[in-house]
């Protein structure tokens, strides 16, 4: 390198970040390691420890090891408006948001590599575990989305939203590893966070119950559970005659919609809204053979429906819609034309095997079909979908 090209690492004290550092810092550019603090109100953690103070200080020492400049930037503001927010009020709508989607869109890849340029950096650096690819057509370069090398830990989902211009900016050292080598890398190099567990949770905020976080807006409010029993007539609807390829594809997106008089009250809840489809802890509900789910909330008229095992017909369907405004694609070279179709893989949720799909591009949005059905597909979730193992687009589930 002619001049040493400058990077900003996001160093979140996690072993990730930390060999991120390293490893970029061996490749010979010049590396400055940030922290961001997004969080601080402590009313809502779970225990008394503070995770943001002891994360920090773990960064700082892992920045004092690798020799290079450190410093903390506070976020809570940003993070406030546009995660927080946005998720009180996603699940006042009854949809079930995913912060950790946003977090990247919002705050890692927009407001901290904002920072990050200010600051002279030709890039910003996470301890992602996905990789960059870039592909070379007439002088002009696209950028793939490709998963991280490690299958138990590929995270290209969560980084779904972000766009050609943030992944130009970004890279992910991490992303060829796998985990158990990070680990390794790190004691070798003598790095403190060697050993330290990967955090759960809200991204930054540490250790949250998610209803003690909710309850400070979201009041209490009691309601009914109610269980459908796997027999409930609309399960067997037979496919009915179709005068259009966009009458098919919404039949087969279709939630089931309930009333009361569809199963037997079983219980009480103390709000719809704390609640997610696929849900079966915090039902409280004895005695059935089979433990609950949930497998669908009603935030209008607070009743939540249940069904037992995993099993349950009413968990299932094949297919989700996602609205023109809120489809995304990272190669939009690639964007569907109306009346168009793709076969892909998909996910609805993080820890999902990819499964087979045909997208397809409607006049008012994106119907995704699977070829089989799936379990608990949630409003306000991101589904992605792939190519192999690139990931090409996503949206929110509607």
């Amino acid at each position: 390198m002619s001049k040493q090209k400058k990077v900003v690492v996001g160093l979140s004290g996690g072993v990730d970040s930390s060999v991120a550092a390293y490893l970029l810092k061996e490749q010979g550019y010049d590396v400055i390691g940030l922290f961001m603090k997004n969080w601080h109100d402590d009313t809502v953690t779970i225990s008394n420890e503070c995770p943001w103070l002891e994360d920090s200080n773990d960064a700082m020492l892992v920045a004092e090891k690798l020799d290079i400049p450190f410093q903390t930037v506070d976020l809570s503001e940003q993070y406030k408006e546009r995660i927080v927010d946005y998720m009180f009020k996603e699940y006042k709508m009854g949809r079930t948001p995913n912060p950790d989607v946003l977090c990247n869109r919002e705050i890692k890849f927009d407001v901290f590599l904002k920072i990050a340029l200010e600051l002279g950096a030709d890039y910003v650096a996470t301890g992602h575990y996905c990789r960059k690819g870039e592909i070379v057509n007439d002088g002009k370069t696209t950028y793939q989305l490709l998963s991280g090398k490690d299958p138990n830990k590929d995270q290209s989902y969560f980084l779904c939203q972000l766009s050609q211009e943030q992944l130009s900016k970004t890279l992910f050292p991490i992303g060829e590893i796998l985990k158990p080598d990070v680990r390794k890398i790190a004691s070798e190099q003598g790095l403190i966070t060697a050993e330290k567990r990967d955090s759960q949770g809200l991204c930054f905020i540490g250790k949250v119950r998610l209803p003690d976080f909710l309850q400070q807006q979201l009041a209490p409010k009691e309601g009914k559970i109610i269980e459908v029993p796997t027999a409930y007539s609309n399960y067997n609807k037979t496919e009915p005659e179709f005068t259009s390829e966009e009458e098919k594809l919404q039949f087969l997106s279709e939630k089931n919609k309930y009333t009361i008089t569809d199963g037997t009250e079983v219980g009480k809840h103390q709000g719809a809204h704390f609640f997610t489809k696929g849900q079966r802890k915090g039902l409280a509900v004895g005695g059935t053979k089979e433990p609950l789910f949930v497998i669908d909330t009603d935030v209008e008229e607070n009743v939540i429906y249940t069904g037992q095992g995993k099993d349950h017909p009413g968990l299932y369907r094949r297919g989700l819609f996602v609205k023109n405004e809120e489809i995304h694609w990272v190669r939009e070279d690639l964007r569907l034309q109306e009346d168009e179709a793709k076969e892909v893989t998909a996910r609805i949720r993080y820890r999902q095997s990819l499964e087979k799909a045909t997208i397809h591009q409607a006049v008012s949005g994106l119907y995704v079909i699977f070829d089989k059905p799936q379990s608990a597909i949630t409003e306000g979730q991101f589904v992605a979908w792939y190519q192999g193992e690139e990931l090409l687009g996503s949206g929110v589930i509607s």
